[in-house]
């Protein structure tokens, strides 16, 4: 089992104890002029999700107001 969210990158905060670390907040986006949104705001209308990461490479890969997908698999 295997479930998918879409989520959109809302805020990035830095932190004064670390140069390198950042809390990478992500919500649940709505816009109905796209399909595939129409069908996850149906089944998850409203979500949130925060990281914290001290890795700039990985910070990197992520951009203010973009969505992306997020995966859930159970682990073993």
């Amino acid at each position: 089992m295997s479930v998918r969210a879409k989520m959109a990158l809302t805020s990035i905060t830095s932190h004064a104890w670390s140069p390198n670390a950042k809390t990478l907040r992500f919500s649940a986006q709505y816009d109905p002029s796209i399909l595939e949104d129409q069908r996850f705001q149906k089944a998850t209308p409203s979500a949130s999700f925060e990281m914290q990461v001290d890795n700039p490479a990985a910070i990197a890969q992520f951009e203010l107001g973009k969505s992306y997908y997020m995966d859930f698999t159970p682990a073993p």
